[in-house]
């Protein structure tokens, strides 16, 4: 069942007009279908941010009712709320903001008996919960489905965000191998401070559009902290150990082998210059080479690359980029096993091309 949301409505219209988005991004969501597990803090700001984005179809998942002691952060929820299930409420708040979203309300927990039922059709996946166990379910369903994980945590004053996708060669598990033996930091005894959530949650709704619509650079392999008290985030990088690596989906797969190099945009600039300039393959989406380009790039996007990589020369020294040099990356090792034998990645992608050479390519 589709929801009815026109994507051209004046609703959307001051996200339509963002880089790459358009009415083409707005139908996305509208099609998209996103399960959100826990309807507590981090599921009040990210529910209502997907409603009113205008993503279509929306299933919460939460066992629990709403309590007085939930009241201060979880938003979705008022007093009139407490002792009605999370996800009743949740649901009913999500009606207000957008009567035409679907929205089920699923009122149990997520485990691994149900979880490869409800992730059927499912485009994407939100982990708000605060069981740390429900998280390596959802990592290893998601793994199974072939769709991405976007989880977050928030505790005290301090909020984690992230994104895993086994199909992109990154899981939670790549970053915690086991579940902890002890729970971690609760609410209920460690306590929260309520903007955290909001925060938190805001980053993940953010990283949910991102990876439904096609825009930006998603957080695999890399965490976000936020500290709420300093006002302040850092990164934390993780990868997969390389005898355990696999390429993105339609990617050739990688040999089991050294990953290629790198080349700094200044270096490259003099190659180019040179008598001896390499290939340079394009990864990004065509509305991304309509914004700005290297001059005599070829574009082929990483999701086509698969099925497109035979149109290049295996033998020619390659230079693959992107926006920043994430795509790039999984893109140049997937190369380099599939027998392309000078590849390298350009460090920090076109928007470091245009910072420290080229000022006239538009940054985006």
């Amino acid at each position: 069942m589709a929801a009815d949301l026109d994507p051209a409505s004046p609703r959307y219209a001051r996200q339509r007009v963002l880089p790459g988005f358009g009415v083409a991004g707005q139908q996305r969501l509208a099609d998209a279908h996103v399960v959100v597990l826990g309807a507590g803090g981090l599921g009040s700001a990210v529910v209502p941010a997907l409603v009113a984005a205008g993503v279509g179809r929306i299933t919460i998942v939460d066992d629990d009712r709403v309590e007085v002691t939930n009241l201060h952060r979880q938003v979705l929820h008022s007093p009139d709320d407490v002792g009605r299930t999370k996800v009743e409420s949740a649901t009913d708040a999500a009606a207000r903001l957008s009567p035409e979203t679907l929205v089920t309300p699923v009122p149990h927990r997520f485990d691994a008996g149900n979880a490869d039922e409800l992730l059927a059709g499912a485009d994407l996946v939100i982990d708000g919960t605060d069981d740390i166990l429900t998280r390596y379910v959802a990592d290893d369903a998601t793994a199974r489905a072939g769709i991405p994980l976007v989880w977050g945590s928030a505790a005290k004053f301090s909020g984690q965000v992230g994104v895993s996708w086994e199909a992109r060669g990154v899981s939670y598990r790549d970053l915690f191998p086991e579940p902890p033996a002890d729970a971690g930091l609760s609410c209920e005894v460690d306590g929260i401070l309520p903007t955290v959530c909001t925060v938190t949650g805001g980053m993940m709704a953010g990283e949910a559009l991102k990876l439904l619509t096609g825009i930006g650079e998603p957080l695999l392999g890399r965490v976000v902290v936020y500290d709420a008290l300093r006002g302040s985030t850092r990164e934390i990088r993780y990868r997969r150990a390389e005898d355990l690596e696999t390429p993105p989906p339609s990617a050739p797969r990688a040999a089991q082998q050294a990953p290629p190099g790198e080349v700094d945009a200044a270096a490259l600039a003099a190659e180019l210059a040179s008598g001896a300039s390499p290939l340079l393959l394009d990864v990004r989406e065509s509305w991304e080479a309509d914004i700005a380009t290297i001059p005599g790039a070829t574009l082929i996007p990483l999701g086509e690359l698969g099925d497109r990589a035979g149109e290049l020369d295996p033998a020619a020294s390659v230079v693959v980029y992107c926006h920043l040099g994430v795509r790039s990356q999984y893109a140049a090792r997937a190369l380099a096993g599939a027998g392309f034998a000078h590849v390298r990645n350009l460090a920090g992608g076109i928007d470091a091309w245009s910072r420290e050479v080229d000022p006239t390519v538009v940054r985006y």
